[in-house]
């Protein structure tokens, strides 16, 4: 199975949630698990984020934590996202020296350079389609992906309220990872193990 999925948690996790966190990594098509638990406080985050370690670690899934760099090394992460205003990607990648840094880089090929430069892993970009995550999100279109296909010697995440229908589209404009949230963890017809299995 090719692992071309950048798992996104969703915004609140409880009891149940490791275990369908398990059944969905099992599935083998995640490269990528990010936690992404913008309010939590640092004490409650380290407990959750150590418990997800055990199970990404189990699947060989890379743990990523979303914004606070500070906290990578603390939990063992392998690495950490980073948006435009998460702060200062210079000091990330300092303290960050073999993890990985991702960067969201919206729909501008300027950003994305820049990235480069800063020596981030991977670029992400989106939003591509409306999304619950992110309802303001920027809109990304398909040419972004063709030109960085060709431009940016780094793998490529798109972003935004990819579904089982659209994500094809977006491999084939020049994706490597798609990633997803709502439709795995806030699907109104299938539990989660079961909507991972239609990324195939």
């Amino acid at each position: 199975m090719k692992r071309f999925i950048y798992l996104i948690s969703p915004s609140n996790i409880d009891h149940n949630f490791y275990k369908d966190l398990d059944n969905v990594l099992s599935f083998k098509n995640v490269k990528y698990f990010q936690l992404r638990l913008k309010k939590e406080k640092k004490n409650n985050l380290l407990k959750i984020a150590r418990k997800i370690k055990k199970i990404t670690e189990k699947h060989k899934v890379k743990f990523i934590l979303n914004d606070k760099f500070l906290l990578v090394n603390k939990i063992k992460a392998d690495g950490c996202h980073m948006g435009q205003l998460d702060g200062s990607f210079i000091i990330a990648r300092k303290k960050l020296k073999n993890k990985i840094l991702g960067i969201t880089c919206h729909n501008s090929k300027n950003l994305a350079k820049n990235a480069v430069k800063l020596k981030a892993n991977y670029i992400a970009f989106g939003s591509f389609f409306k999304s619950k995550l992110k309802p303001n999100a920027i809109k990304a279109n398909l040419k972004v992906l063709k030109w960085s296909k060709k431009n940016i010697k780094k793998p490529i995440v798109a972003i935004g309220g990819i579904n089982s229908v659209n994500y094809k589209k977006l491999l084939n404009a020049g994706a490597k990872y798609i990633a997803i949230s709502s439709f795995i963890w806030d699907n109104p017809k299938l539990k989660p193990e079961l909507a991972i299995r239609m990324f195939k």
